[in-house]
């Protein structure tokens, strides 16, 4: 496999051990599971769709015994979102599956299937959340700088700039929508350019390292004074077009908008209407809805407007993360039941 295979790989992590940086990152997460309700019982693990050495040696380095998927599979790690749908028909033929490690931290891929199991009759569920967050948080900096110093604008134009323009983030007003790992982590980086942040949340409660936490019913009264406005939340129903023309038209000529969660937290349409009429700075966008992004739309006509086809964790950066979460949740799995990432189907995420 080449590393260009590697890069644009999706569907199914890459199994080449050879290339995997194992101690780049950190999970800030781990160690903090905690025992679900309804604890599954411990037996033979399956790792499916796709046989992978790298995550099978995950599974075994938990402790984990490794099996093809029979009646006495117990445990079941899952590598693919884009086959989603054998997963469902898998789970309905063996109803003995109490445990699916799912391989992203969002799970909006697996919709349907979190939705058969609302009720909390079916397995349990864990994820890759919180798991990701350096190497997005890193992603969301950076494109944050990047629309400030109007880096688009300036990389495109085939001429000398008669005037130097660009802004600073020193001192600026971020707002963070989303309180989770990846939010978290942002707080942390961005602290030493002495910013103001505000974070905002579905449920009330402070966040470490935020100046000021509000719900969701509040940003509205936030974003006229954000002069940078990051998305880090779960892709729900509740979050779908969160922002729209009318959020938008809230934030100053001045703003940087950056969506490093998913595209469908964002009214794409109403995005490129704003640019082209110099309502905001810039944009940065790791995400789009759909994906990839059709070579017809508006917003790659847009000079700044920052399009980083959903590159924020690559499978170099993220491999290595979800390896150390499987043998986390392996070892809660046969011990002592402390999950990280726990999922709750009926919230989706």
């Amino acid at each position: 496999m080449t590393t260009n295979d590697r890069m644009t790989a999706s569907a199914t992590f890459s199994a080449d051990a050879a290339f995997l940086l194992t101690d780049q990152h950190r999970d800030p997460v781990s160690g903090q599971g905690r025992v679900p309700q309804r604890r599954p019982e411990p037996g033979e693990i399956a790792v499916l769709p796709q046989s992978s050495a790298f995550f099978a040696e995950a599974v075994a380095a938990g402790g984990g015994a490794i099996a093809e998927l029979s009646d006495r599979t117990r445990g079941l790690v899952w590598l693919s979102e884009k086959r989603a749908d054998e997963l469902t028909e898998i789970l309905q033929a063996h109803p003995g599956i109490g445990w699916v490690q799912l391989p992203w931290a969002g799970v909006d891929g697996f919709a349907e299937v979190l939705a058969r199991y609302a009720d909390g009759s079916g397995p349990l569920f864990t994820s890759a959340k919180g798991a990701y967050s350096e190497p997005v948080a890193e992603h969301a900096v950076s494109l944050a700088q990047a629309v400030l110093r109007e880096l688009a604008p300036k990389a495109r134009a085939a001429q000398w700039a008669p005037v130097r323009t660009g802004l600073s983030l020193y001192g600026r007003h971020v707002v963070i929508v989303g309180a989770g790992g990846i939010a978290a982590e942002i707080i942390r980086l961005v602290q030493p350019y002495r910013v103001r942040i505000t974070v905002v949340r579905r449920t009330p409660g402070p966040l470490a390292g935020a100046d000021r936490t509000v719900t969701t019913d509040a940003l509205h009264e936030v974003l006229p004074t954000a002069d940078v406005l990051i998305l880090a939340a779960a892709s729900t129903d509740e979050t779908r077009a969160l922002i729209g023309a009318p959020e938008l038209a809230l934030l100053p000529p001045t703003a940087a908008l950056v969506n490093i969660a998913r595209g469908a937290l964002v009214d794409q349409d109403a995005l490129a209407t704003a640019l082209r009429e110099q309502r905001l700075l810039g944009a940065g966008l790791d995400v789009t809805s759909p994906e990839p992004l059709g070579d017809d739309h508006a917003l790659w006509r847009e000079p700044r407007c920052i399009i980083t086809s959903h590159s924020a964790d690559t499978p170099e950066m993220t491999a290595p993360l979800l390896a150390r979460r499987i043998t986390e949740n392996v070892r809660a799995f046969l011990g002592d039941g402390r999950f990280v990432g726990i999922v709750d189907p009926a919230a989706g995420y």
